[in-house]
């Protein structure tokens, strides 16, 4: 049993760009961070570490940013939950690549409340972007929280039908929580946490909205939902991703069929004919 320690090593933990498989690792060895931060070259050799992982471990640079993101966090009100914590997602903890802690701003403790990811499209059309806030709203009305990634089209259309039904949303992130992406989801980011839902990432603070975080952002938007609901996704989509993540977890696809002219709904009718659970109604879900 790893043991709890204080947050400030396990920001630094977050911090060092290795992967969360070799974290695990370490933590299921030395039981806490406190005791990987303060381990001798020769301790981290005993461990068979690669020379990268051992280098970013002693590097004084990143020890030394500890202090400025715990200073930010603690005057935007960002909490760090790490896996050992309580308000952590259990069912996140049982996926194949479980982050070592999350950046919440917001209600952390919904995080293990019943959800449904929404995903879909960016560039939705406005049968996708109506369908997206009545399955949002209804599903909210019936108190399952809404689980989506802030990103344009299905995502903002999924958030805003919960805050509509008064209910609680989640917000997954591909960067730090002191940077909202898209820009112009900024007052929607205000409206989550103001209506006691919440923001969170896998990453640290001043981490970049890169491309390439976006997929691994999609395994927690799955891990954390009991079910995935997809409105609308194009051929190759990053969609799809998170519905690969989701049947890896074991969750059930639901989804909404779409206009068979619509590049937006062969991604989606491709789904059903794979054998993704069709549904006319939020009722169905219920």
């Amino acid at each position: 049993m790893i043991i709890i320690e204080d947050k400030r090593y396990w920001v630094w933990l977050s911090l060092l760009n290795i992967s969360c498989k070799t974290k695990l690792k370490i933590l299921d060895k030395y039981k806490n961070p406190e005791k990987i931060y303060k381990l001798t070259k020769k301790e981290l050799l005993d461990l068979k570490l690669s020379k990268k992982t051992i280098d970013k471990i002693l590097d004084i640079d990143i020890k030394k940013q500890v202090d400025k993101h715990l200073k930010y966090m603690n005057k935007y009100n960002i909490q760090i939950v790490n896996i050992t914590d309580n308000e952590y997602p259990k069912s996140l903890k049982n996926i194949y690549d479980p982050p070592i802690s999350l950046y919440v701003k917001g209600n952390k403790y919904i995080l293990n409340e019943k959800s449904i990811g929404i995903i879909g499209c960016r560039n939705c059309t406005k049968y996708g972007e109506k369908q997206a806030k009545i399955f949002a709203y209804n599903l909210a009305k019936n108190k399952i929280n809404i689980v989506s990634g802030l990103a344009k089209g299905i995502d903002s259309f999924a958030h805003i039908g919960s805050l509509y039904a008064k209910g609680k949303t989640i917000a997954v992130l591909g960067n730090g929580l002191d940077t909202i992406y898209p820009k112009e989801n900024v007052n929607l980011a205000k409206e989550i946490i103001k209506n006691d839902g919440c923001i969170i990432s896998e990453y640290p603070l001043g981490t970049k909205p890169l491309k390439y975080n976006f997929p691994a952002r999609n395994r927690i938007i799955s891990g954390i939902s009991n079910d995935i609901l997809v409105i609308e996704a194009k051929e190759k989509s990053g969609t799809l991703i998170t519905v690969d993540f989701a049947l890896e977890q074991g969750k059930e696809i639901y989804v909404l069929p779409g206009n068979v002219d619509s590049e937006n709904s062969i991604g989606t009718n491709k789904l059903i004919q794979e054998g993704a659970k069709l549904i006319l109604s939020y009722e169905e879900i219920l």
